[in-house]
């Protein structure tokens, strides 16, 4: 592979510890690299609003939100998937017929975030973003991705088979389970970008840790997995860095990139 000239990163067990930020060393030599000409992406399941409050010091490229459902380069959206209020708000009812009226549900909307929280996310983490607390009673807003927490994988495959067009995706440190709308996927969000910024999937080198970077993994020219990622992400990498919390990103980029 010829010199990349994009490095996407997913967010959580990736580009940041565990706290939730990203070390002054990692920022150090992502500046370089963007000193050296690469595009910085991020490519993450989180909402936009959810996840640019890591980002301040950062100021990516490229930026995948929502796994896929919208996508940004400088700035600018060059593509958006969205459930439309109807479909957003039959879900929810199927959610709750399905997995209990008190399951607890998360939307990302294009400019907000909303969750039916039990305890305010901020007490559960201090460095989760921003939320607006909803009963999602008339909810009125399109849904880039939704959220619901399911402690049994049956039930989510019933409310999955409930709809024709839907993607799930189950994340490894829960029981949380995201939906989008069919075919949205960080992979195809990739696509996107390589054809806003006249690029090639070769040019890319990806760093993921979970389920969902495993198809970012594969067709990127080079996919990194971290110490940490689950096996199946491991399995499938061409090379395996140190964990998110040993400053895997960096410490990869420093040795292969710069």
């Amino acid at each position: 592979m010829g010199k990349p000239k994009i490095l996407l990163f997913d967010l959580d067990g990736t580009l940041l510890r565990d706290d939730k930020t990203i070390s002054d060393y990692t920022l150090g030599i992502l500046t370089k690299c963007r000193g050296d000409g690469y595009l910085i992406g991020i490519s993450t399941s989180r909402g936009e609003q959810n996840c640019l409050g890591f980002l301040s010091e950062l100021k990516p490229d490229i930026l995948i939100t929502s796994g896929g459902a919208l996508v940004r380069v400088n700035d600018k959206i060059i593509c958006s998937s969205l459930f439309s209020v109807k479909e957003t708000n039959g879900f929810i009812e199927a959610a709750r017929k399905i997995c209990g009226m008190d399951c607890e549900i998360t939307v990302d909307a294009l400019d907000a975030h909303y969750w039916n929280y039990k305890t305010r996310p901020k007490e559960q983490d201090k460095s989760w973003g921003d939320s607006i607390y909803t009963d999602f009673t008339d909810f009125k807003r399109e849904a880039l991705k939704i959220c619901v927490e399911i402690s049994q994988p049956s039930l989510a495959q019933k409310l999955c088979g409930h709809f024709s067009e839907l993607d799930s995706q189950h994340f490894s440190d829960g029981d949380w389970y995201k939906f989008t709308k069919s075919g949205i996927t960080k992979e195809k969000a990739i696509l996107a970008v390589c054809k806003a910024c006249h690029a090639d999937v070769s040019d890319m080198v990806a760093f993921g840790d979970d389920h969902a970077d495993i198809g970012m993994l594969k067709l990127c020219g080079v996919g990194v997995a971290m110490g940490n990622a689950v096996q199946e992400a491991k399995d499938i990498a061409d090379d395996i860095t140190l964990s998110n919390e040993e400053d895997g990103v960096a410490a990869y980029l420093e040795k292969w990139i710069i």
